[in-house]
């Protein structure tokens, strides 16, 4: 990352920034016209590699995104489901092939056969309305269950803003400390992978003096099989914004950055709709409720990059640069956004804030298990007889979710990909064995990350499913990295030629190939890619055992 060109893209402020100026050029035809790239680089003081190697990367600015106009989801769950490639030819009734694109993935993994139209999201028996859609005539009839079992914190209705918000004006009547003392108190770890301690991070950015600091919220959810942040964004909006603004005033941060995937246009407007309707009661602005606190939101639409959901790379798409990950140490907390200190959690953590200081951080400390406070949303695929959102108290077995929650499954399933593409490659004969928390999970050699589960039925070869991880990660990659970058490419060729040709892979190759990206690789994306292949090796040995020398 180059610091000065931090400072530069920052000079304007976050209200009027590169990456979004980007956007607003590429939203008629696909992507920015040479004559406006260059008319943004002068306005920026950029040069032309900025911006075109910001462009070329993002799936919904490079230039073959150009003239598209209806995307079929290609994600982990729609895939395995084998629905994409019928809806892919009834789609191709109504529109051009050049027409048709590609998205990862549209959070409509409970009933899957996703696509997307003219800025919205479809799934389900939707395509059997294209033409109504076509003509703006229809909506999705888009429809999944949510439900708890324990504390319910996320599920729970809330009262009309202005009681709800009291938690708020109550809350910033106390000092920063004495909130930061309650959510140590309450152990609130993060909910988008790593677990990382919430408290350790406002800590470490209120320490650092500075003009201006920001709260920065990870709504890129990009891992396929995940929807517990739209759903949050969607029909608890209030609680992840109430959240960040406490996040705020503990850090002393003056505006918070809603970064939400294009992916999820919904969730795009309704956060927007909700933060319009906070400046209409006056809890944003300057000196909110007479309290010296400062607090405004900027809402960014993201361009379809699946590395922005990794903090550093986050923070240089929203200055305009190539989202790349950043070396660390400096670390965001010290020097983040536009070189300011910035704190970036994800939606689920930071719409626990809310609970966490209405009814004390002991309280939901006392929820879940010792290490692993509070609930956890869980996000069911369409191979489940009741698919959709559950919360559950961190520590409820595994079982509970598959077969009381979930319902058990509609067909044969051998394994579960949980916690995302990064996440876990689990068996069914290890459901029994894990519980919902990090630590069961990482005990068992496996990742509990977003609690997003992927099945992969009896039918569905896993050499193929192999392969579709490893391209997965060589298309989204920085590039920055050796490993990742390179290591990914290496890996899909491997498996795609032992699928084709009379060639079988080498498994010492094969290991030490993996044992490469995850020793060398900058951030999860090519560190955590070996982890469910790995998983993978171990558990179904037989199955795979005819693509390896012997």
């Amino acid at each position: 990352m180059s610091t000065n060109l931090s400072h530069l893209l920052g000079r304007k402020g976050h209200e009027k920034n590169l990456f979004e100026e980007l956007g607003e050029a590429a939203s008629k035809t696909g992507t920015p016209s040479a004559e406006k790239l260059e008319a943004l680089r002068q306005e920026f003081l950029v040069g032309k590699s900025t911006v075109y190697g910001t462009v070329s990367f993002y799936d919904f600015l490079k230039p073959e995104n150009q003239g598209k106009k209806v995307y079929v989801c290609n994600g982990s769950a729609c895939m395995t489901a084998g629905t994409q490639d019928d809806l892919h030819k009834k789609i191709e009734k109504h529109f051009d092939a050049k027409e048709i694109g590609e998205m990862c993935c549209l959070g409509r993994c409970h009933e899957n056969s996703a696509f997307h139209i003219d800025g919205k999201n479809y799934s389900g028996k939707d395509i059997e309305q294209i033409e109504n859609i076509k003509a703006g005539k229809k909506k999705t009839a888009e429809k999944y269950n949510v439900s708890s079992r324990g504390a319910g914190i996320l599920t729970a209705e809330y009262p009309p803003v202005k009681e709800y918000y009291k938690i708020f004006s109550d809350a910033i009547q106390k000092s920063p400390q004495a909130l930061l003392a309650e959510l140590k108190d309450s152990g609130l770890r993060g909910r988008g992978g790593a677990g990382f301690s919430m408290a350790f991070k406002l800590e470490s950015c209120k320490n650092v003096a500075s003009d201006s600091k920001f709260i920065v919220c990870n709504a890129d959810e990009g891992d396929p099989g995940a929807y517990s942040d739209r759903y949050v964004m969607e029909h608890r909006p209030h609680a992840l914004l109430m959240g960040m603004m406490m996040a705020g005033y503990i850090a002393g941060a003056d505006c918070g950055v809603v970064y939400i995937r294009g992916e999820y246009p919904e969730s795009v407007e309704i956060i927007t709709e909700c933060i319009s309707e906070l400046r209409n009661e006056k809890l944003l602005g300057t000196n909110i409720n007479d309290s010296g606190f400062n607090f405004d939101f900027k809402v960014i639409k993201a361009q379809g990059a699946y590395i922005c959901g990794e903090e550093t790379a986050l923070l240089s798409s929203i200055e305009g640069q190539r989202p790349e990950v950043r070396i660390r140490p400096p670390y965001p907390t010290q020097q983040g956004l536009f070189n300011k200190p910035t704190v970036v959690n994800n939606v689920e953590t930071l719409a626990n804030l809310p609970f966490i200081f209405q009814q004390g951080g002991k309280k939901f400390a006392a929820i879940g298990t010792q290490k692993s406070t509070g609930t956890k949303l869980v996000s069911l695929d369409g191979f489940f007889n009741t698919p959709g959102i559950y919360e559950v108290d961190m520590g409820t077995p595994l079982s509970v979710v598959v077969e009381e929650l979930g319902g058990g499954f509609k067909k044969p399933v051998k394994a579960m990909h949980i916690g995302g593409p990064l996440g876990g490659l689990v068996p069914v004969s290890k459901i029994k064995d894990l519980s919902v928390d990090f630590d069961s999970f990482a005990k068992e050699g496996f990742l509990l990350g977003h609690a997003s589960v992927v099945c992969i039925p009896q039918e569905y070869p896993l050499i193929k499913y192999i392969e579709h991880l490893f391209r997965f990660t060589a298309h989204e990659s920085c590039g920055k990295c050796f490993p990742c970058r390179l290591g990914s490419t290496r890996g899909y060729e491997m498996v795609e030629k032992a699928q084709k040709e009379d060639y079988k892979m080498e498994l010492s190759l094969m290991n030490d190939l993996l044992d490469t990206m995850e020793a060398g690789s900058l951030c999860a994306l090519g560190g955590g890619l070996p982890l469910p292949i790995k998983n993978a090796l171990h558990y179904f040995e037989n199955e795979l055992a005819p693509y390896f020398k012997k």
